[in-house]
């Protein structure tokens, strides 16, 4: 069953639960991935490395404007935010912890041949694509300066 497949099933028994925060998160989700099968050049449904790029996006998405919501004290709105973040954390790969990923990076290290931060770009390279949708790049990111720095 692909991700849109399952979004529309989700999005009828939102309806059918009048749940009205999941049915927009929902909608939100099944809009972008909509955009992104009728955007140009796009001749056949997207891969599931593409949804769960676009899922990607729109957890960040949330997650900073909770962020700022929470800044300007607008707590309504960060809740509604963090509510949408957590319907979108469903949908997306399991994330990896810290611990994990900063062992998959010790080997990115080692296999790359890093020294030390001016070799942050060769592993960054790495290991964004062997991390892709299992962790956020501004954790990876930490962990590497953190590693290369040691």
């Amino acid at each position: 069953m692909s991700l849109k497949q399952k979004i529309d099933s989700d999005i009828k028994s939102a309806m059918l639960a009048k749940n009205k925060e999941e049915l927009d998160a929902l909608r939100s989700i099944k809009s972008m991935i909509l955009l992104a099968e009728t955007e140009k050049g796009v001749t056949a449904e997207i891969s599931s490395e593409a949804e769960n790029k676009l899922l990607m996006k729109a957890a960040k998405q949330r997650k900073e404007s909770a962020e700022i919501f929470q800044k300007e004290n607008r707590e309504d709105l960060a809740k509604r935010e963090l509510l949408q973040l957590e319907i979108i954390s469903r949908y997306l790969p399991k994330q990896l912890t810290s611990e994990e990923i900063e062992t998959i990076l010790k080997s990115i290290i080692a296999q790359v041949g890093a020294k030390g931060p001016q070799d942050m770009g060769k592993v960054m390279g790495t290991a964004t694509k062997q991390l892709a949708g299992q962790a956020d790049g501004k954790i990876i990111s930490e962990l590497t300066k953190k590693l290369l720095s040691l």
